[in-house]
């Protein structure tokens, strides 16, 4: 199994051609993130078989230079610092001791952190929500069953109630899923901050013989 493979079988489905042609009519008539190139960044930096995490996001950030299509990161530290990824990098330095300032979280994906949306475009002007339940919903949950069906284990994170729901579809024992409270400044402080996630993870990967995430 490949990425791309998942890709052409879904475009041979109804919904994902519906998809596609309200996705194209958005990128013609509206300001749509992000850029129609970066739609499927998290799959081209986090292969299939590399997968070792999944980090999963609700849809992309819809302000100018934020989403570049990996879950919570932001392409340019020159944009606005999502409220969001800021809670992250707080619980991360209580966490781990680690002071992050880079926005872009690409050196996560690369290391095997599947950065994933659960809907992958938004209209920038109608903002948050926009492009949900448009079809995208179907395809990252085949995303997250095709990893559930993978032999190698694989750490789910899945934080607040919308991520939370795509937890049912991981029914193989042998993976690891990790729920929590979502990061945002409407829930932080009734449970992300101090959940210690980060050291977490490390020591799931460290039980399953698989080298820690540098965050």
């Amino acid at each position: 199994m490949n990425w791309q493979e998942l890709i052409n079988t879904e475009k041979q489905k109804p919904y994902f051609q519906e998809l596609m042609a309200f996705v194209e009519q958005a990128y013609q008539t509206e300001t749509v993130y992000p850029a129609k190139e970066d739609i499927y960044r998290a799959l081209e930096l986090t292969p299939y078989e590399d997968v070792k995490v999944v980090l999963l996001g609700q849809d992309p950030y819809h302000g100018e230079s934020q989403a570049h299509g990996l879950s919570f990161s932001v392409a340019s530290d020159k944009a606005k610092f999502p409220p969001s990824l800021r809670n992250m990098f707080k619980e991360l330095e209580s966490d781990l001791g680690i002071k992050r300032t880079k926005r872009d979280l690409t050196d996560w994906a690369e290391q095997g952190v599947l950065l994933l949306n659960t809907v992958l475009t938004v209209d920038g002007v109608k903002k948050a929500g926009s492009h949900r339940k448009k079809g995208w919903e179907t395809f990252t949950d085949q995303i997250i069953s095709s990893l559930n069906d993978r032999a190698q284990p694989v750490i789910f994170v899945f934080w607040g109630n919308d991520a939370k729901k795509k937890a049912a579809l991981v029914t193989n024992s042998q993976h690891k899923i990790l729920m929590g409270v979502h990061p945002s400044p409407l829930s932080a402080n009734r449970g992300f901050f101090g959940s210690k996630p980060f050291s977490q993870i490390n020591a799931m990967l460290e039980e399953l013989g698989e080298e820690k995430i540098n965050w």
